[in-house]
């Protein structure tokens, strides 16, 4: 897993070993496709990243996934580690939002929504409306779209702090057909949310999917790094770690790329390459080729985040945890996005009688706050969470964990630079743009748009060798 060896040629060259990168080889490997994956750095992984620290299991990046896709399943059965799946518990379902200092279960029923004090009455009543709203005349941003069919109070204390837990983002600044394509689609197809929602319901069944509201929270027992390394040791020496890429240039049947291997410089030939990387580390090599894109590539927009994972003893928490976690809105003027009570979804996140809370900072929201020390930032966390919590004493564990370029942000324009990449994909054959700015950011959405990258690449082998149907 993640040797350095020096290969001359393959069929495909993946370069990236995150799970998008990871994936794609894997459908290829499965297919009989001769196909490398180029990761610059060791261990492989991108993101998914796990700590064990004397019983407490931190996990760097994302903390769990969502079963949307059947995909998933097909992976950890392949690659042997479905015996390692666990499932979030029963409580993960209930999750909170603050909301003047107080934390009040998100409604998941509509009883509960009549009942609930999230929101007023008023802004309960504006739902009334939304199947008679008209479709706008440009693109939205998720701000305007929400306020337009949902109220201006449902975009404050509910799509705000979840566009804050998901992207990490600014729904003033992001994309609705970007970001929430199917969201957007409900108003596309059926003129309406709430109509869409009930007769989507059907197709989505159809389909095999599960929408992300329905679908089970999933780890390993030993963290989400399990997917990743399981995927590596199955691809054995065809992960080549310490491989720095430095340039990619086009040949008569392909493309050559030049690469330090463990710092010796060597030349590969291959037929199709991924980038599986970054936008921001695409557009190093995408220069050579279209300039114009590779600018594009640069602005997509990737806010900083730092994660404070704490722990403490659980005699010191005053409250139940008793739920995934909960969400900060903006007009809360709190210093946090929100927290995961990583101890109460998943067994092995604390040692005996403790329990762990994973909390992040910054973010399109308040960047700047990343740029704190660390005690700083711990001291900051600590504070927010003992006044919405209750909690007594200090931390008995902390860990910072810091991304100073997290996740891309699906702005207003990026589909013009996802049709930018489409036009470069059209011109040159063979090379493949993939990566979380493309597709989707959650784990489902890189395992599906992975396998639809094998796609395409399998309809490129002449006939005879189309021996592996893909299909998302």
């Amino acid at each position: 897993m993640g040797k350095t060896v020096m290969r001359t040629h393959a069929h495909t060259i993946v370069i990236g070993g995150g799970i998008s990168g990871l994936s794609t080889a894997w459908w290829l490997a499965k297919a009989g496709v001769d196909v490398a994956v180029l990761e610059k750095g060791e261990p492989v992984g991108g993101t998914m990243a796990t700590v064990h620290d004397n019983g407490w299991l931190i996990e760097k990046g994302p903390n769990s996934a969502l079963e949307t896709t059947p995909l998933i399943q097909t992976l950890c059965e392949d690659v042997g580690i479905s015996g390692q799946k666990i499932y979030a518990n029963d409580a993960a379902s209930n999750r909170y939002i603050l909301r003047d200092g107080v934390l009040h279960a998100l409604p998941m029923s509509p009883g509960k929504f009549l009942t609930t004090r999230l929101w007023s009455g008023r802004g309960k009543l504006r739902l009334l409306k939304e199947p008679f709203i008209g479709r706008p005349d440009r693109e939205e941003t998720i701000a305007e779209f929400v306020e337009r069919r949902l109220g201006r109070e449902l975009l404050d204390y509910a799509i705000n702090p979840f566009v804050a837990g998901v992207y990490a983002g600014d729904p003033s600044r992001l994309s609705v057909r970007a970001a929430f394509p199917k969201l957007y689609a409900l108003e596309e197809q059926y003129g309406s949310l709430i109509k869409g929602q009930i007769r989507g319901a059907k197709e989505r069944r159809q389909r095999g999917e599960v929408a992300k509201d329905r679908a089970r929270l999933f780890s390993f027992v030993n963290g989400m790094d399990t997917l990743p390394k399981a995927i590596a040791s199955n691809l054995n020496d065809r992960v080549i770690s310490q491989a720095d890429v430095v340039a990619i240039s086009p040949m008569p049947e392909g493309y050559r790329i030049q690469a330090n291997f463990a710092g010796v410089s060597r030349s590969v030939l291959c037929e199709n390459v991924v980038l599986a990387v970054p936008s921001h580390v695409a557009s190093r090599w995408i220069q050579a080729f279209d300039e114009n894109l590779a600018v594009w590539l640069r602005s997509i927009h990737y806010p900083p985040v730092t994660e404070l994972f704490l722990g403490y003893h659980e005699n010191q928490i005053r409250r139940s945890l008793n739920g995934f976690g909960f969400l900060v809105p903006e007009k809360e003027k709190r210093s946090i996005l929100g927290s995961i009570w990583s101890s109460s979804l998943f067994p092995g996140r604390a040692p005996a009688d403790h329990v762990s809370f994973t909390t992040f900072v910054g973010g399109a929201r308040q960047p700047e706050l990343t740029q704190r020390s660390d005690d700083e930032l711990t001291a900051l966390v600590h504070s927010e969470l003992k006044a919405i919590i209750g909690i007594d004493g200090d931390p008995v564990y902390q860990r910072v964990s810091r991304w100073q370029k997290a996740i891309p942000q699906y702005e207003i324009g990026h589909l013009d630079i996802i049709a930018a990449i489409e036009n470069f994909e059209r011109r040159m054959p063979g090379m493949i743009v993939g990566g979380n700015y493309r597709g989707g950011i959650a784990v489902g959405d890189c395992v599906v748009q992975s396998r639809v990258i094998a796609d395409r690449i399998l309809a490129r082998l002449p006939q005879s060798m189309q021996t592996y149907g893909v299909s998302a």
